[in-house]
């Protein structure tokens, strides 16, 4: 089942890996890239005989690029109908990456955690980052105006940039290859360009706190300590507090793009969680 009709008839890009029966687990994707980013813990997951579902967000990778419909009720309604196309209806564990976290807040909100009985959040917008008056440790709203008036320039040198500080990648600090970097620029590249805008303001500015209450499930948040995308105070540490009985995992000298950077770590944490 490689697409699937969203609501209003946007055609979602999905992939499996494992057995075709058994407890699923979900993998939504980080901005602005597509769900090729899960593919390493994916075939580590199958290998340990899960059932493994991922899929383009709306805008992004191989799915359709729609002129709306670029909010979080509109992505946890996409993710209801991913989860209801591939039969992931029981026992699922729901697992977001960065804006993708934003998806299983307004999952277990909007759609009461339908058949959701785990959840993990890695590197995740939640439960927000713009900075409030009640949330100062927040990040300005002028930073998101500054990324997208920055993409609207010149988009390819944009991501450039942004690839190095997804990773966290310098000289000195070579956490992972040239050619990671690249083919993190060629994901990013894939997606529409209002998509990818609209997607900004979205994470950016979507506050989470009243949806964390929802979280009604056993609940696993990793993070890098050295997250140059998205701080772990504002985010990561934020959560947990939030989250009645999760457990926070902080990888130590971690940047944003984990899932690369980080992948044994991270799979050992998830493995871990799932046999729980």
């Amino acid at each position: 089942m490689p697409r699937i009709a969203a609501l209003d008839g946007t055609g979602l890009y999905v992939k499996e890996w494992g057995p075709s029966e058994g407890a699923p687990v979900v993998l939504t994707h980080g901005w602005p890239l597509s769900s090729d980013t899960w593919d390493d813990l994916a075939l580590t997951l199958s290998e340990a005989g899960r059932r493994v579902v991922a899929y383009d967000r709306r805008g992004f990778g191989r799915s359709d690029q729609p002129p709306g419909g670029y909010d979080y009720d509109g992505f946890s309604d996409d993710l209801a109908r991913v989860l209801a196309a591939t039969k992931a209806l029981e026992d699922v564990t729901l697992a977001g990456f960065s804006m993708g976290g934003g998806e299983v807040a307004r999952y277990m909100s909007r759609h009461g955690g339908a058949g959701v009985s785990k959840a993990i959040l890695i590197g995740s917008v939640v439960p927000g980052l713009l900075k409030t008056a009640d949330r100062p440790e927040g990040v300005p709203k002028e930073v998101f105006e500054g990324m997208i008036a920055g993409i609207k320039a010149d988009r390819p040198k944009f991501f450039a940039e942004f690839a190095k500080a997804f990773y966290g990648f310098g000289p000195k600090n070579p956490a992972v290859s040239e050619d990671i970097l690249r083919w993190t620029f060629n994901l990013a590249m894939q997606a529409g360009l209002k998509g990818t805008v609209d997607c900004v303001k979205a994470f950016g500015e979507t506050d989470f706190r009243p949806d964390l209450p929802a979280f009604k499930v056993p609940t696993l948040i990793i993070h890098g300590d050295d997250d140059q995308i998205v701080p772990i105070d504002v985010s990561a540490r934020a959560a947990a507090k939030g989250i009645k009985g999760s457990k926070l995992v902080e990888i130590k000298g971690g940047p944003h793009g984990l899932l690369a950077s980080h992948k044994a770590e991270v799979a050992k944490a998830v493995l871990d969680f799932l046999k729980s």
